[in-house]
């Protein structure tokens, strides 16, 4: 399928992540994300190039020890192997694109 409607797309569970993958290639892959309110995910890192963008509520993505509102519309940009977190003050879906 090569056109999808994310919001659509958006479910919340009651106390957990959702995540859907959206698009899967060699090169890139595209995932959705929806974090229920209160829950978290521990700190990691990517073994690639990636850039988070926000689609809707409200959290914190800690991201080599800075923290970044989650807000609608907002871009974050991760190197690889940057170390993060994140924490969903509100329901909160993002879409995560990762590079190879």
């Amino acid at each position: 399928m090569k056109n999808k409607d994310i919001r659509k797309l958006i479910s919340y569970s009651e106390n957990g992540i959702v995540s859907k993958v959206i698009i899967k290639t060699d090169k890139l892959n595209v995932t959705l994300f929806c974090m229920a309110a209160g829950s978290d995910m521990d700190e990691h890192t990517s073994t690639k190039e990636g850039l988070v963008y926000v689609i809707e509520g409200k959290g914190i993505f800690n991201l080599q020890g800075k923290n970044i509102q989650m807000l609608p519309e907002t871009l974050i940009h991760m190197e690889k192997s940057a170390v993060h977190s994140l924490k969903a003050e509100q329901n909160t879906s993002f879409i995560l694109y990762l590079f190879s």
